[in-house]
Formats: C-alpha cells, sequence, structure tokens
C-alpha cells in the first residue's frame, strides 16, 4: 500500500514540477532551466548522502550493463520534453499524454523482459486497460481539452 501512495506522490510532484519548469524557461530558456533542474537535483541528492548514508559512489563502477548509467542523460530529456509539451499543450493534457506514454512503454518492457525486468505473461485485461487509457486520451480531446 505503500508504493501506491509513492506512486501518487510521484505522479503530483511530477505535474506541479513541469508546471514550475515551463515557468522559469519563459525567463531562462530551455537548456539552462534544465541545466538548473539537473544542478539543483544533483545538490539535493549530495545533501541527502551526506545526511543519511553515505553509500560508496565507487559501486557506480560496478553496476552491469554501464548503459544503465545513462539514467540522468534520460532525465535531461524528460525535463526538457515535459517543459516543451507543458508548454504547448497545457499541465492536464501533457500529462494525461506523458502517463499514458508511461504506461504504454512500461508494459512493453515488462511484456518482452526488457533492461533486467522480469518477464510478465501477456495479460488482456492489461490490453483493454491501456485501449481504455488511450480512449481517455481521445474523450479528452473532444471534450474540449484541445
Amino acid at each position: 500500500m505503500v508504493g501506491f501512495f509513492i506512486a501518487l506522490l510521484s505522479g503530483a510532484l511530477m505535474s506541479i514540477q513541469g508546471v514550475f519548469n515551463t515557468q522559469v524557461t519563459k525567463s531562462a530558456g530551455i537548456w539552462v532551466s534544465n541545466a538548473w533542474v539537473q544542478l539543483s537535483a544533483f545538490l539535493f541528492c549530495l545533501i541527502l548522502w551526506f545526511a543519511t548514508g553515505r553509500e560508496s559512489v565507487s559501486a557506480l563502477w560496478k553496476v552491469e550493463p554501464k548503459y544503465m548509467l545513462l539514467g540522468g542523460v534520460i532525465g535531461a530529456g524528460i525535463t526538457w520534453t515535459v517543459i516543451r509539451s507543458v508548454s504547448a499543450l497545457g499541465p492536464a493534457k501533457s500529462a494525461l499524454l506523458i502517463v499514458t506514454a508511461q504506461l504504454a512503454v512500461a508494459y512493453v518492457i515488462e511484456l518482452l523482459g526488457l533492461f533486467g525486468m522480469e518477464k510478465q505473461p501477456f495479460e488482456w485485461k492489461k490490453l483493454f486497460g491501456l485501449l481504455l487509457a488511450f480512449a481517455g486520451i481521445a474523450l479528452f480531446q473532444l471534450s474540449g481539452g484541445e
């Protein structure tokens, strides 16, 4: 149950962050804004690392496969795409599309067992849920969601 609430909090924080980052971009530009997001996240993580843990940084070099270390690069891409989508579509529509894309890609990753995830069997009810999410996008569009 804790994971459920953490996921809801994550979604809420992503929506708020998208709006904040879009507003910063209006004054500072997209790459300055993106760099600030990554730098402030790094500094915050560094503070928490000093305060709570001190796991070995050298453990990063033991990560296999090495492409798994590209999360920060992907994070910069996420920040850029969220800023651009919120700016172009607004927070509600962009969040709807982002979450639906996340769901679709996550399901493919599960089905194929990609990136070291345990392969899961195909389930019709999950496919139906995904199609229902896409129908929600269409309904949102038709209802004046632009």
